[in-house]
């Protein structure tokens, strides 16, 4: 996950959210949107 941009982080997220993927899954990609400061990005994008 380091390897991915902020932006591709973000929309991974709001996509796997929307696509109902597992909790696990969810969990790992906002543990690194949290280490990233970036939570205010996933709210602006909604």
């Amino acid at each position: 996950m380091e390897n991915l941009s902020d932006e591709l982080l973000v929309e991974s997220y709001i996509k796997a959210r929307k696509l109902n993927l597992s909790q696990d899954f969810l969990s790992l990609i906002k543990k690194e949107i949290d280490k990233r400061s970036l939570t205010n990005k996933i709210k602006q994008q909604r």
